[in-house]
Parts: structure tokens; C-alpha cells; sequence
């Protein structure tokens, strides 16, 4: 096992920061931005300016569900939180953690047969990144579980 995939201190948490950051501050500056467009108007109704500052919140909303994925390893498992699910894995159910060439995330291969995406390791703009956590996360896997296989 490289230094790289040494398993660390539980609990730990994956997620794309710097998207994560792009996404939240590009939402806050869409807020920002509409709302001054719609005080800075002043033929617009109250209805219509409204509605501005609405459409900002729900662009903003829409990119706080992009930045919500994460997956977070304890010792009794991980958790997989994606888009709008979330799912509970005990570290037995995790056959194997897989990255491979033109996957945009990982992928948890399970014991039922199943593969799971795991969009909180995604290789977006950190690709160096999503490599060693999907490497951390596999070493966990190895230790905590069954599996033990590499693709």
C-alpha cells in the first residue's frame, strides 16, 4: 500500500471543495446581482422585482444541490450522499471502489450486485485529488471490508 492510499483517522469526509466553491459563490453572486437589478429598475413593479430576486434564490438553490454531493467514511461504514439521495453502506456491502479513465466519479461496487456513484470523489476540476481520495477510500475499503479487488 503507497504512502498515498495509508488509511486515514476516521471520520473523513470527500467532497469537491473547489467546486463546491465555484457553484455556492457563483449562486451568492446571482443573488446579489439580480436583486440589484431588480432595486435598481425603477419602472418594474413590486411583482416584478419579486420575481428577480426569486429567480436568483431558486438559481441559487439549484447550485447548492449541485454542491450537496460528499461521502463521509467511519468506522462502521460510509455514507454516499448524492444529489437528492443518500444512502448508508456498511463497510462489508463495498466490494470495491472504482475510478477509472473517463469516469467523472467513483464508483462503489456492491455486494449486491449493484454499483453505486459516489458523485462526492468526482474528478471535475481536481482530478489530482479525486485520485487520492479514491485511492484513501479504497484503502478503507480494503481494511474495514470484504473486498479487496482494484479495477
Amino acid at each position: 500500500m503507497s504512502a498515498a492510499a495509508q488509511p486515514p483517522v476516521l471520520p473523513v469526509t470527500f467532497r469537491p471543495t473547489v467546486t463546491r466553491i465555484v457553484l455556492l459563490t457563483t449562486g451568492a453572486a446571482l443573488v446579489v446581482a439580480l436583486t440589484a437589478i431588480a432595486l435598481l429598475l425603477e419602472n418594474l413593479s413590486p411583482g416584478e422585482q419579486a420575481s428577480f430576486i426569486i429567480t436568483g434564490l431558486l438559481f441559487l438553490a439549484a447550485l447548492a444541490l449541485f454542491s450537496r454531493p460528499k461521502v463521509v467514511a467511519d468506522e462502521a461504514g460510509v455514507t454516499v450522499v448524492n444529489l437528492i439521495t443518500t444512502r448508508r453502506l456498511e463497510w462489508a456491502e463495498v466490494l470495491r471502489v472504482n475510478l477509472r479513465p473517463g469516469d467523472a466519479w467513483v464508483y462503489l461496487d456492491l455486494a449486491d450486485g449493484t454499483s453505486l456513484p459516489a458523485m462526492g470523489i468526482q474528478v471535475g476540476v481536481a482530478k489530482a485529488r479525486a485520485i487520492d481520495d479514491a485511492r484513501t477510500l479504497r484503502a478503507l475499503a480494503e481494511r474495514h471490508g470484504t473486498g479487496g479487488g482494484r479495477s
